[in-house]
């Protein structure tokens, strides 16, 4: 496994509960259970159903708060934060393409 794919899994490794989480980021425990049943997070869950949310997750709550603040509602954070991922996505897919050598 290459270091960067180490690094994105370790990225997205559920380790802090809810109350830490809600913390970290300044929001009410209640808000982070609206935005998981939303589709915005999606935490991991323990054996026992306790949510531990990652790095990844805490930089998604981050930018929720920052939409909401730019005045946009839960639907529309959705569809931006979609927008993004696909975004993040094909900008992943040309640095691989540009990374491989071409032949002349």
């Amino acid at each position: 496994m290459s270091r960067s794919q180490d690094e994105n899994r370790s990225r997205h490794r559920g380790v802090f509960a809810i109350s830490v989480a809600a913390a970290m980021v300044s929001m009410e425990i209640q808000n982070l259970r609206v935005y998981e049943r939303r589709g915005l997070v999606d935490p991991e869950r323990t054996p026992g159903g306790s949510r531990l949310y990652s790095p990844h997750d805490i930089d998604r709550l981050h930018r929720i708060r920052e939409l909401l603040a730019d005045g946009l509602n839960l639907a529309g954070i959705a569809h931006v934060m979609r927008l993004e991922d696909r975004v993040r996505v094909l900008e992943d897919q040309l640095r691989r393409r540009d990374a491989v050598p071409r032949r002349r």
